[in-house]
């Protein structure tokens, strides 16, 4: 059965670095997909880097609605800016940061009901 999910429904993660509202998962009903929406805020100076991360069993795909900012991985480091996607594959680790003036504002899709993060630290 098709439903909508309004932003009151969607659930705060709490992850640190960022504001994380997971909008779809199996938490919600989904047998399939998670769907997160993500905002990273402007770092300050001093503040302290978020460390990677990785999904050993799900590719992730991010989205950027708008800011920019820069994805750095095993494979490199990759700049984003609004309307650019970015596939992160299973395994790879990775950490996206704030480079702009204004939040990076970022749509995370997994093809999984339950995301697991596996940090790394610094």
């Amino acid at each position: 059965m098709a439903r909508v999910v309004k932003p009151a429904q969607a659930r705060e993660l709490g992850l640190p670095g960022r504001r994380s509202l997971e909008i779809v998962s199996g938490a919600s009903g989904s047998h399939a997909v998670t769907l997160r929406r993500v905002e990273i805020a402007v770092p300050n100076p001093g503040d302290a880097l978020r460390g990677r991360h990785f999904h050993a069993d799900t590719e992730e795909c991010i989205y950027v609605l708008s800011g920019q900012g820069r994805t750095e991985s095993d494979s490199g480091d990759h700049e984003l800016r609004a309307g650019d996607t970015i596939l992160i594959p299973a395994g790879e680790t990775h950490v996206t940061r704030n480079t702009g003036s204004e939040p990076l504002v970022l749509l995370c899709f997994f093809p999984t009901a339950r995301v697991v993060n596996r940090d790394l630290g610094k």
